[in-house]
Formats: C-alpha cells, sequence, structure tokens
C-alpha cells in the first residue's frame, strides 16, 4: 500500500497568510495583534521553540514579546507576570513555555491567564469551555491535529478515533475537538491494556506519548490514518516521533516528524492571537 503523507507544510503556509492578512488590517486600524511568551527556563529545545514562534510572528505581521524570567523565577513571580499581561490591553495573546522551574505547578500557573487572552488553551476554564462546546482557544497542537487532516481532507464523522496520550495539552482536547466532529473517540494511556489490539480498531489514530518507536505495525491496519505528534530528540540534534516509519506502506496516511503537526502548531497559535485582537477590537 502507498502511504500517503501528511505534510504540515500546506496547511501552515495557507494558515500563516490568512494570519498576515488580519495582522495587516489589524495594524491599519492602529490595533497591532500581540503575543507574549513567558519563559522560566534555561531548557535549550525550549528555547528554540519560542525562537521559532518569535520568527514566524515576524513574518505574520504579529509583535512578540519575549518575557525571560528566569530559570530561577518563584511560582510567585510567574503568576504576577501572567496577571499584569492579561490587565495589558496591548497584549491580545499570552503563552505560559514550559518546563517551569521546581515546584511550579503549570495549570495552576496558567489559571492567572486570562481566558480572551489564553491563545494555547492553558487556563483549566479554557479547557472546561472546549468540554462543554462553548468558544474557547483550544491548545494548539491539539487544534493542528484536525486542522492537518481537514487540509488534506481526511474524513471524521461517523470514523472510530484513537488518541493515545491523556494529557491536558494533546490528549484529552484533541479527544473532545475529534468528538464535536462526530468521530467515535477511545482514549489510551500507559495502564491500557494491549494497546495493540486498542489502537487496530482505529480508523484515525493520533499518538502523542513522548515515546519513540511506540506505535508499530501491529499498532496498526492497513488503511488506517495515523497523526504523529511525538517530537523526541535524537543525539544527533534531530528529531522522531512516536510511530515507527515502518509502518509506512501498511497504513494509509501519515504525518511525518519533523514538518507534519508542528508548523501547524505554530500557526495556529497566531491565528488565535489576531483573532482575540480581532475580538477586542470590536472586529
Amino acid at each position: 500500500m502507498e502511504t500517503a503523507v501528511l505534510d504540515g507544510t500546506g496547511p501552515a503556509r495557507a494558515i500563516r497568510a490568512e494570519v498576515a492578512a488580519a495582522a495587516a488590517e489589524l495594524a491599519a486600524a492602529g490595533v497591532p495583534a500581540r503575543l507574549a511568551v513567558v519563559v522560566a527556563t534555561d531548557d535549550e529545545s525550549s528555547a528554540w521553540y519560542v525562537r521559532s514562534i518569535a520568527k514566524a510572528a515576524a513574518k505574520s505581521g504579529v509583535e512578540c514579546e519575549v518575557v525571560d524570567l528566569g530559570a530561577d523565577a518563584s511560582a510567585d513571580r510567574i503568576r504576577e507576570e501572567l496577571a499584569a499581561l492579561s490587565r495589558e490591553p496591548e497584549v491580545h495573546g499570552i503563552i505560559l513555555q514550559t518546563p517551569l522551574p521546581p515546584g511550579a505547578d503549570f495549570e495552576e500557573l496558567a489559571s492567572s491567564i486570562a481566558p480572551d487572552k489564553d491563545v494555547d488553551g492553558a487556563n483549566p476554564l479554557s479547557a472546561g469551555r472546549l468540554a462543554a462546546g462553548l468558544p474557547a482557544f483550544p491548545p494548539a497542537t491539539a487544534a493542528a491535529v484536525l486542522a492537518v487532516l481537514d487540509h488534506h481532507g481526511v474524513p471524521l464523522a461517523g470514523r472510530d478515533c484513537a488518541v493515545v496520550s491523556r494529557s491536558t495539552v494533546v490528549g484529552k482536547p484533541v479527544a473532545q475537538l475529534l468528538l464535536g466532529r462526530d468521530a467515535t473517540v477511545m482514549i489510551c494511556h500507559r495502564h491500557t491494556a494491549d494497546l495493540a489490539a486498542r489502537t487496530r480498531t482505529a480508523d484515525v489514530l493520533v499518538v502523542a506519548a513522548g515515546r519513540p518507536g511506540l506505535i508499530a505495525e501491529q499498532h496498526v491496519h492497513r488503511g488506517s490514518v495515523v497523526v504523529d505528534v511525538g517530537t523526541n530528540p535524537t543525539p544527533d540534534g534531530g528529531l522522531v516521533g512516536d510511530v515507527d516509519p515502518a509502518v509506512a506502506g501498511r497504513v494509509a496516511a501519515l504525518t511525518p516528524v519533523p514538518g507534519g503537526v508542528g508548523p501547524v502548531t505554530t500557526a495556529l497559535l497566531l491565528r488565535h492571537t489576531v483573532r482575540a485582537a480581532l475580538a477586542e477590537s470590536g472586529g
């Protein structure tokens, strides 16, 4: 079987073009879209990701402020900064970057982000609204999964989907988004008995476990569509996903790592920011 590559370059490019047009209109109206990224780590992979956001923002006409509090910042200091940015009218989107210093709880701190500026769906209030089917920004990575599937014309309504992750960043919100598209969804995790027997029944399989090569040929059926959200660093500085490349040739479609969900995630963070700015301006 020939396996189609569900590349993220196309949807990311389309989203960035939409963002650039909206950002230009906002700037012309005197309301430049502005994103703030709060960082409290010296983790190099995190720094690389933040640089990629800032670079993409600059190309799209979105202002991006990186607020580096230092790796020794206290939870109180981080909370104060998030609250201050939430009160700042010129800031339309706020991201709290991970990892955080020891003793800092992500969910607790993210609750200080105003929901209307929570462009990465980190505030538990945003998660609750998403689960209830109310307007909210979903986590960008979760939304990117559906954006890639939509771009490549993968139908979801009535299909059996499995999500290998129960995280609040990907697993749970992806499941909610898939349910909202009338898919039947099963969530799997490290305590799932006989993972292969479960995932093999899925028409669409989304994997975000953070374990290289977790999903192999025995975990998929011929004709399934697999979205690999894993981004695991290799000793040579590269990235590999959670899906063994050997599944290519057995499945109908597969996202690449890198180049699949990743670029769409960054583009969606910017889309959410300009939408927040439009809402703030009454547009």
